[in-house]
């Protein structure tokens, strides 16, 4: 008979208040992660659209490298080339951060380009037979009604950009998961450890989806 599985969850409440710490280095680093990424995506979508070649070249270059390698490389890279290159050392939060900004942002842009092309051509007319600019058109009409439309596929970015902190643990970022595996170092309780872990991220992520979904309904997105 094989032997019965020893389960106690006083292991993961013990561990609770260090994987709780764990979580708020993950939400941080998400956040500002995002943050940053949103501006990258934005100003990288206008590019993708734009009629300069150079500015269009560069721009899809980028895209292209980094939605074509993992994450998990990305982080390795920035944490431990990078630093050769530039002649100065990063840290893994600030790496952690970089990584999920410069990520993101690919993601985002290919989202901003997207939701602006779906504009139908027609607002741009209605806006010049205004008398607006081109800019005035842009920022007054196209732009509130393509953000509109961003709004699902960035918050599956946001969910999925949180769970991607997971992979820097590779880089000794204090993340959700590392914090488990410096537990379970200690207690070898991993069963419970890991099923802590993993319910954490569960309740981040209903979260996310929850604000998420009350943003959409009260701006509604369609």
């Amino acid at each position: 008979m094989p032997n019965r599985i020893n389960i106690d969850w006083s292991y993961a409440l013990d561990a609770m208040p260090y994987l709780l710490m764990g979580a708020k280095y993950t939400v941080i680093i998400t956040v500002f992660g995002l943050l940053i990424g949103f501006f990258i995506g934005v100003l990288s979508g206008m590019g993708r659209l734009s009629q300069n070649k150079i500015v269009y070249g560069l721009v899809t270059g980028y895209i292209e490298i980094i939605r074509g390698t993992p994450i998990l490389v990305q982080a390795i890279w920035i944490y431990f080339a990078l630093p050769v290159i530039i002649g100065i050392n990063i840290n893994s939060i600030t790496a952690g951060i970089i990584a999920i900004s410069i990520n993101s942002g690919a993601y985002i842009a290919e989202i901003v380009r997207g939701s602006i092309q779906s504009i139908d051509r027609g607002q741009v007319e209605a806006g010049r037979s205004l008398g607006l600019t081109g800019m005035q058109t842009f920022v007054h009409i196209i732009w509130p009604q393509a953000f509109k439309r961003m709004i699902p596929p960035l918050g599956n970015q946001f969910i999925i950009s949180l769970k991607d902190t997971s992979i820097l643990t590779v880089i000794a970022v204090p993340e959700l998961v590392r914090k488990s595996q410096e537990v379970v170092a200690e207690n070898f309780r991993s069963f419970e450890i890991y099923t802590a872990a993993a319910l954490l991220y569960l309740v981040m992520t209903l979260t996310i989806s929850t604000i998420l979904r009350t943003i959409e309904r009260r701006l509604d997105v369609s």
